[in-house]
């Protein structure tokens, strides 16, 4: 019997008479071609499976090269080195939590160095496609291959887009060993997912700096494997990230945002309180879909959009922006909206460059590189300096809104917290009293770990 790769899947062929290897699971006929066949991430399954059974078969799947050789040594961080061990001991499949800036890129590349196989690392955006490519050549002597931003270079070492991963991997599959995944909580849910089914590699380290959510964790531990090692922020700050003060600015809504607001989010809530006692374990999504339905409905989420848009920038909080930019106008500084509008108007008004997904990569890297250089004091952003982007010599953070809550706050704390000589971060909230911004900066501060207490203004 033979195995064979396939556009992704692990085909089976020449069968013994009488074996039928549909009784593993996953496995699946497929009569477009007369045979079995199963995803390529169980081939170390199947390969096992039949060991077992006393079934002789011939694997065809890999097309792989020797070692790659030219690494040069990865110095790790105590931490760094005990997510490894741990990474190892769980059979070299995984998910590492991090905090932002602790140095997930290098531990990966240790595992890279140390594995010495062919290996494809998979990242979410073109910028952090360049940053691992910068990162890996540091120890690396070879060529790195590049798939994404107009590159389509295949090497034994290879860093991808997610969405290039997901166009190629059908070819491409069953050329790599080890399987990294950057900002691995991207999965678990979706069809990128294929992706990763679609690689036979039998290591796979999965990194993030926030747990994956609960209804991604059973799919994720098929795809990459289970968390084998999760450090907070609290736990790595005033040693290894910079110490930060969390600073809460508690603001109100003015007489007429506040009539808006209650008006508008008193149907939304009463229409949310009808469709929980309907289907009290629907989400969100499940919710809108049903309020579609009725005109009564639609109005309903209309305006619960119209006061999440009007939270994402108050008055008050307009008012708090101008005043924290002039109180540190000699530091860095990084402003977070919820939106992209929010992040234009207050570009408008202060004359600050904005970091958004409408401005290109190149523009993006030379206002980078001047905020680096101190040419550029504060940039703002709704969600591009979330994940990846390196800026390690901002100081204080102002977080005017958030639309992804304990996730994308982690993200953004982190921003802040790559160390320095004698460095203090602060991040400032503007939370809006009386609404659910109340509720959501609570599980955010909570998300940090055993971070600072967070002091109220």
């Amino acid at each position: 019997m033979r195995l064979v790769f396939d556009r992704g899947t692990i085909l089976f062929a020449d069968l013994p008479p009488g074996f039928d290897p549909s009784r593993l699971r996953g496995v699946v006929w497929d009569p477009r071609v007369g045979r079995h066949r199963a995803p390529a991430r169980l081939r170390g399954d199947i390969r096992e499976w039949l060991t077992r059974q006393g079934v002789p078969f011939l694997d065809e799947v890999p097309s792989r090269p020797d070692d790659l050789g030219a690494w040069s040594a990865v110095p790790l961080r105590p931490y760094q080195d005990a997510a490894l061990l741990s990474w190892t001991l769980g059979a070299a499949r995984g998910v590492v939590v991090l905090p932002t800036g602790s140095g997930k890129t290098r531990l990966a590349i240790a595992a890279m160095a140390r594995a010495n196989r062919p290996a494809i690392c998979l990242v979410p955006t073109r910028v952090l496609l360049h940053q691992w490519r910068a990162e890996i050549a540091k120890f690396y002597g070879g060529p790195v291959g590049c798939l994404g931003d107009g590159e389509h270079e295949t090497r034994p070492l290879t860093v991808s887009t997610f969405e290039s991963a997901y166009r190629r991997m059908a070819e491409i599959g069953n050329r790599f060993d080890l399987l990294v995944v950057d900002e691995v909580h991207h999965f678990g849910g979706g069809v990128r997912d294929e992706a990763l089914e679609m690689c036979t590699a039998p290591s796979r380290l999965g990194l993030t700096a926030t747990p994956p959510a609960p209804d991604a964790v059973t799919r994720l531990e098929g795809l990459v494997g289970p968390v084998v090692y999760q450090l907070a922020v609290g736990d790595l700050a005033g040693r290894w990230l910079a110490s930060f003060d969390v600073v809460v600015l508690e603001l109100r809504l003015d007489p007429e945002e506040r009539r808006n607001y209650d008006d508008w989010m008193k149907s939304f809530t009463e229409m949310s309180i009808a469709q929980r006692c309907l289907n009290p374990w629907g989400t969100f999504a499940d919710l809108v879909r049903a309020a579609s339905k009725t005109e009564q409905g639609r109005r309903a989420v209309a305006g619960f959009r119209k006061a999440r848009r009007l939270l994402g920038f108050t008055r008050a909080k307009a008012a708090a922006v101008r005043l924290l930019l002039s109180r540190h106008r000699d530091s860095r500084v990084l402003v977070f909206t919820a939106d992209n509008e929010t992040a234009y108007a207050i570009a408008r008004e202060h004359l600050v460059m904005p970091i958004t997904c409408d401005i290109g990569r190149k523009e993006r890297e030379v206002a980078l590189d001047r905020f680096r250089r101190g040419e550029l004091r504060t940039l703002v952003s709704a969600r591009v300096l979330n994940e990846g982007i390196d800026v390690p010599d901002a100081d204080v953070a102002i977080v005017v809104g958030a639309a992804l809550a304990e996730r994308e706050h982690v993200q953004r704390v982190g921003r802040l917290l790559r160390p320095a000589e004698g460095k203090r971060a602060i991040i400032y909230e503007l939370v809006t009293t009386d609404t659910s911004e109340v509720d959501k900066a609570h599980r955010r501060r909570k998300a940090l770990g055993n971070g600072p207490s967070p002091l109220s203004h």
